[in-house]
């Protein structure tokens, strides 16, 4: 095998084991509009994927260019981004459909709904150039202290969560985009969040959510994540995303799944701690694994997770069969989704891509240049599903006597997790556009002085309607204490749940089931009386 004289990092290997190693990898990177030289050339030794973030988004057509630019150095290179709807998306300066988060759509429990915001997420990705959709959740929210999944699922009903997944995985598969469900075998069990620590699932196998994951298989899902969790009924040492007898003996041989297995982020630290994103790239491809993700900017860590690999490979540490057989799973995926999508792109730019081919952010239609084989193709979804679908999730435990017109809104809720995006989006702003005498704050995380915000909030609320929201109170008691005291103060107040609504939230509150902008919107109108 022949290196670069800028990377001959790792021992020589056979040049089609050294390309089957680097297809097993998934990399993110820094930038908009260029793609580094250290990318580049792992990308040139048969990168497997890429996997996009808000650091790599400006603007629709910025995003189309940029696709455009990483296959135009690999057609079949993959293109992936975290798309699951409500607040999770890192897409919103690309205008992303606004769509409800997956327990308002299970809360609805249209599945003909549900498909539609999915197939305008999917057209959206595709007009965009991303073939690769790193959602649905397949993951059933079993415990209320459950900090990571929540409303990201579909449901606590493990039959309600898997007839939505199979109309999000048609849909997305009917625009020419590769679906992933997630996190197998589940991480609605547990009690901490792998991003941040070791997560046990301490359930016996009888009473694990294995159901949603085998109607996404049976729905043809070509993907599926991992989760960095133990469960010590299935491997009592390793998590599932290191664990043969999990991703080989569950998955593979019982259940009987053949499409492309890609792993959680490795530097989340469930894994990074104990074990390192590099030996964790080795181990979870030597546990069965086809695909690593390493979502970091810093390529030094995938390189390093690249080396790992190589070296286990020519140590004999690692199969080469399993190797190529990870490697071949990814080329027919990418045979089936980057290929086609990227027909017809060249050096430059996609084939019939002028300078105002891609619509306004949120037109609800981009033109592309090539979208499924068809140069110049427009791409068009339904703009009105998520609004539809948030509105219908809206719940009133009791009804509100009237509209609160020039209310003051005390919208609490917890610092975005660092791993997932958050578009600025808070009631108050939605409320506002509807309604311009309204006011309020937006307290994101726990204030310095809980009685500073509440003595502020009951004055400005004086002789007017006061409105406080909350999103998942009993995971963050310092929600929970500034509801009590401004309820204390204002027991006429209206009460708004923007997580998962818990029994101390009270009878008469308004239930959005998520904090996406069409979750808040719809919220919105309810107060405003739309």
């Amino acid at each position: 095998m022949t290196h670069t004289a800028h990377d001959t990092v790792g021992p020589c290997l056979p040049s089609a084991l050294d390309e089957a190693a680097h297809r097993c990898l998934v990399a993110g990177f820094e930038g908009t509009t260029t793609v580094p030289d250290t990318l580049k050339r792992l990308i040139d030794r048969g990168l497997g994927g890429v996997i996009l973030f808000t650091r790599n988004v400006r603007d629709a057509r910025q995003v189309r260019e940029l696709t455009d630019t990483l296959r135009a150095l690999r057609p079949d290179l993959l293109v992936a981004i975290d798309n699951e709807g409500g607040g999770i998306g890192h897409l919103v300066g690309a205008g992303a459909p606004e769509v409800p988060g997956s327990w308002a759509l299970g809360v609805v429990d249209d599945p003909a709904l549900t498909a539609r915001c999915a197939d305008a997420l999917a057209g959206h990705l595709a007009s965009l150039g991303i073939t690769a959709s790193y959602a649905p959740v397949a993951d059933v929210q079993q415990r209320p202290e459950n900090p990571i999944v929540r409303t990201r699922s579909f449901g606590a009903d493990p039959e309600l969560v898997s007839r939505h997944l199979r109309a999000w995985i048609a849909a997305t598969e009917a625009r020419g985009v590769a679906s992933c469900a997630k996190h197998f075998p589940g991480h609605g069990g547990t009690v901490t969040d792998s991003h941040h620590e070791a997560a046990v699932d301490p359930r016996p196998y009888d009473a694990l959510d294995l159901a949603p994951f085998r109607a996404a298989i049976d729905a043809g899902v070509p993907m599926l994540m991992s989760a960095h969790v133990v469960f010590p009924a299935l491997d009592p040492d390793r998590p599932a995303t290191l664990s043969p007898s999990i991703l080989g003996g569950l998955l593979r041989d019982e259940i009987g799944f053949d499409g492309v297995l890609v792993s959680d982020a490795l530097e989340m630290r469930a894994i990074a701690d104990r074990y390192g994103e590099a030996a964790g790239a080795r181990l979870a491809l030597g546990a069965g694994a086809d695909q690593v993700i390493v979502a970091v900017p810093e390529l030094a860590t995938t390189l390093a997770c690249r080396d790992a690999v190589l070296h286990a490979l020519y140590a004999g540490e690692l199969s080469a069969e399993r190797v190529e057989e990870a490697a071949g799973r990814v080329r027919r995926l990418a045979e089936r989704y980057a290929v086609r999508a990227g027909a017809g792109v060249v050096a430059g730019g996609p084939a019939g891509v002028g300078a105002s081919s891609v619509g306004a952010a949120g037109s609800g239609v981009l033109g592309v240049g090539s979208v499924g084989g068809e140069s110049g193709a427009a791409v068009s979804w339904d703009v009105s599903a998520g609004s539809t679908a948030a509105r219908r999730a809206v719940r009133l435990r009791e009804p509100l006597p009237e509209a609160v017109p020039g209310a003051h809104v005390v919208d609490l809720f917890p610092l975005p997790h660092p791993a997932l995006n958050w578009g600025g989006e808070d009631l108050l702003t939605e409320l506002r556009a509807l309604d311009p005498t309204a006011t309020g704050t937006a307290v994101a995380g726990e204030p310095e002085s809980a009685e500073a915000v509440v003595d502020a909030a009951l004055r400005a609320a004086d002789g007017r309607p006061l409105v406080v929201a909350v999103c998942d109170a009993g995971l963050h008691p310092w929600q929970g204490r500034l509801r009590d005291a401004l309820l204390a103060a204002r027991p006429d107040a209206v009460l708004v749940s923007t997580g998962l609504p818990e029994a101390a939230d009270g009878a008469g509150v308004v239930c959005s089931y998520g904090r996406g902008r069409a979750n808040l919107r719809a919220v919105a109108e309810a107060l405003a009386g739309v």
